[in-house]
């Protein structure tokens, strides 16, 4: 079974990690894929920092996109991954929806994603109380956001239990919905597969 909080714990620990030393997932099994989706948020989150400084020219903004889209991609195919796991757990479970289950519009993959973003939101939110240039001002409205970003935290932990928990109940069905990225895919992006006209 899936304890959301191991998850979030998991977020919490390797953020405050991974700025201290080499990105790194030494953890198995469905937890496995929970790092390396969050590992790709975390990148991702620091190639949006540059990309919106005004001191980085314009080479560095091409490599910056380019990694941005390259870690949108993977995070992306992660997410469908945290959900094929889990149907692959439904399975070996023996885990049949009872007849009129119903279906979230959220699966547990795309939530544990947003939970990945809440922790690195957190993180970074902490450490502008911690900004010795900091006025009183900025920090009462980080601390501010901190309240409402950690209810938000709290909330979707706590949905997210109750969605797994039905899930492994039967009460309700997991269904992977495909997201098909186009703008990737040489075959399918028109400036890819034509050149840019």
């Amino acid at each position: 079974m899936i304890n959301v909080a191991t998850i979030t714990d998991l977020h919490r620990e390797t953020v405050s990690l991974w700025h201290q030393q080499e990105v790194a997932n030494p953890y198995e099994g469905f937890l496995h894929l929970v790092c390396q989706q969050h590992k790709f948020n975390f990148l991702l989150w620091h190639e949006e920092d540059i990309a919106r400084s005004p001191d980085v020219g314009d080479a560095r903004i091409a490599q910056v996109k380019r990694a941005i889209d390259q870690y949108n991609q993977q995070r992306n195919d992660v997410i469908e991954k945290l959900d094929d796991a889990l149907i692959v757990m439904l399975r070996e479970y023996g885990v049949i929806p009872v007849l009129g289950s119903r279906q979230n519009t959220e699966t547990p993959g795309s939530a544990i994603d947003r939970l990945s973003i809440l922790s690195l939101r957190i993180y970074h939110m902490l450490e502008q109380l911690e900004r010795a240039d900091a006025v009183e001002e900025h920090k009462q409205k980080v601390q501010n956001r901190l309240v409402t970003i950690n209810e938000q935290h709290h909330d979707l932990s706590n949905s997210l239990q109750e969605l797994i928990d039905d899930i492994f109940a039967g009460r309700k069905r997991l269904k992977v919905y495909r997201q098909f990225k186009m703008y990737n895919d040489p075959s399918l992006n028109p400036y890819l597969y034509g050149g840019a006209k």
